[in-house]
């Protein structure tokens, strides 16, 4: 069966509220028509509501996700929760991928769906808020922002663009072709990783050469100001992902995107 981006109207008529119209109809749709990135299995468990961390599990590895929701496009930042509580998560077996899906309420259908892997997730993506003020009814609480600019294109998997649909197949590839972050347990470690990637992604081009990396020294420098060799990183990062299949190692010096 293909995949409808169609709301289910009869869920519609439930709400008044444009939130809780727009919650209902996000998660029902995402439990009828979605399928999980890492396994491909369709449908998916809905975890009970309020639960602090997942909205939905696969039944079949044991994923989960949580999905986030909105009329306008996840640009630069996703507004969460706590951030004590996302910086303990990142080093943390449950932390869930995260769905963001767009949508249009009036027509009542689906426009982008996307997901992050949980494994791009590190503290450099995650934006300390300001507390709340002393007259609010939780004073003092700190939340966070995701800071998508930060996130490489390859964290970020659509299942929908601009109400386009993307082949499952290539879902479950794109997805398969950063598993290998998960192998990456220290969390500091993945961050260069995820640095060098986020650099060679703005190089926009298929194959690129290692003077072309260390052009971006200066601001890996300031992520990374207690590295003093940073040019070695560089190196080691790119060795790395041309273990893991994400770079081919042309010869002198030039690499190539997978």
């Amino acid at each position: 069966m293909s995949l409808s981006l169609c709301f289910n109207r009869v869920v519609a008529e439930r709400y008044k509220s444009p939130s809780q119209k727009a919650k209902s109809l996000t998660e029902d749709w995402v439990n009828r028509q979605g399928y999980c990135p890492n396994c491909g299995t369709p449908n998916f468990v809905k975890l009970e509501n309020n639960r602090p961390v997942a909205d939905f599990l696969c039944a079949k590895c044991q994923e989960e996700f949580e999905l986030k929701s909105n009329k306008l496009d996840f640009k630069t930042k996703v507004v969460d929760g706590a951030y004590k509580t996302m910086i303990k998560r990142l080093g943390s077996c449950n932390n869930p991928n995260l769905f963001l899906l767009n949508y249009d309420l009036q027509k009542l259908e689906v426009i982008n769906l996307f997901v992050i892997p949980k494994h791009f997730f590190v503290p450099s993506i995650i934006e300390k808020r300001k507390p709340l003020a002393p007259t609010a009814d939780r004073a003092g609480w700190i939340g966070c922002n995701i800071l998508l600019q930060s996130i490489p294109q390859a964290g970020k998997i659509f299942f929908v663009r601009n109400k386009v649909i993307e082949s499952k197949n290539k879902v479950l590839a794109e997805w398969r072709k950063t598993l290998f972050l998960r192998e990456e347990k220290d969390i500091k470690s993945k961050g260069w990783i995820l640095d060098v990637m986020n650099c060679i992604e703005q190089l926009a081009k298929k194959e690129f050469t290692l003077d072309e990396i260390y052009s971006f020294e200066n601001n890996l420098k300031q992520k990374h100001p207690n590295n003093r060799y940073v040019k070695d990183k560089i190196r080691q990062q790119l060795q790395f992902l041309r273990d893991k299949g994400y770079l081919d190692f042309i010869g002198r010096g030039q690499y190539r995107v997978v």
